[in-house]
């Protein structure tokens, strides 16, 4: 097989919390990343809004801390999952399980995508204007 028929591998992206108890790493296949407005995003990172990146779960692999995670949720369903010891939103778990949408700002490595839209515009800060021309949408489905 010569090298113009070979498939070029995904980069391995790592991330952590910021204590550093928890990593990760994630293939750089995200298929969907957004900046996301709702009120418990708000509150889940202490910001204005949560920029997350959508990957299919079993893409993700920690490869340090398992013991060290705090679940916010209902482990079998739609979840949050922290750093027990610095609080850290590392992703969630969503979709049935079958994503996970990890916080852009937790990866310590550039991934291939950008936010591409704000979500839940509706319920956003009243404090914060955003400046950019990505697409809003008042609500997500």
């Amino acid at each position: 097989m010569n090298s113009s028929n070979q498939v070029q591998a995904s980069a391995l992206l790592g991330g952590t919390c910021l204590c550093g108890a928890v990593r990760y790493a994630v293939k750089d296949e995200f298929v969907y990343a957004l900046n996301c407005h709702c009120s418990n995003c708000r509150r889940a990172t202490g910001s204005a809004f949560k920029p997350f990146a959508g990957i299919e779960r079993h893409k993700l692999t920690l490869t340090q801390g398992e013991d060290a995670l705090m679940i916010y949720g209902d482990p079998h369903a739609a979840h949050d999952v922290h750093c027990s010891h610095c609080g850290s939103l590392m992703y969630s778990v969503v979709r049935e399980g079958a994503f996970a949408h990890v916080t852009m700002g937790t990866l310590t490595d550039s991934p291939g995508i950008r936010p591409t839209a704000h979500i839940f515009v509706g319920s956003k800060a009243p404090w914060y204007t955003i400046n950019d021309s990505l697409p809003q949408y008042e609500e997500f489905d």
